[in-house]
């Protein structure tokens, strides 16, 4: 059950990452943001980015062999990267249209999966 909830708790933390790394990109399309400084939209992103910390650290700790989760630290790194990159993938396709998916992208993200397979092998 822990590996279920530290799975869950990365994906939430990385969208919210994934939120304050490049939501921001987006703001201007939106009216109330034109004129923001770039010093507002760090803090905007650093606003968004603590809920990734608060769902991050928790997850790292209820995972990770060493206060009894089922990973190692190498596997929860690998799980988090995979993590990332489809909820980025994810983001990146709906809010960003003019992006496009291709076949190298699939390719690459196969071998990330395939690294996870290789990386919990026993």
């Amino acid at each position: 059950m822990r590996s279920i909830y530290t799975i869950l708790l990365l994906i939430l933390s990385n969208s919210f990452m994934t939120l304050a790394w490049y939501g921001h990109l987006k703001f201007k399309e939106m009216k109330w943001s034109e004129s923001l400084p770039l010093m507002v939209v760090i803090l905007i992103s650093w606003g968004i980015a603590l809920f990734e910390y608060i769902l991050q650290v928790p997850a790292n700790r209820l995972g990770y062999r060493e206060f009894g989760g089922p990973f190692s630290l190498l596997q929860l790194k690998v799980i988090q990267e995979v993590i990332t990159l489809v909820v980025f993938l994810l983001f990146s396709m709906v809010f960003f249209k003019t992006e496009s998916f291709r076949t190298n992208h699939l390719i690459g993200l196969v071998l990330l999966v395939l690294s996870v397979y290789f990386i919990f092998k026993k």
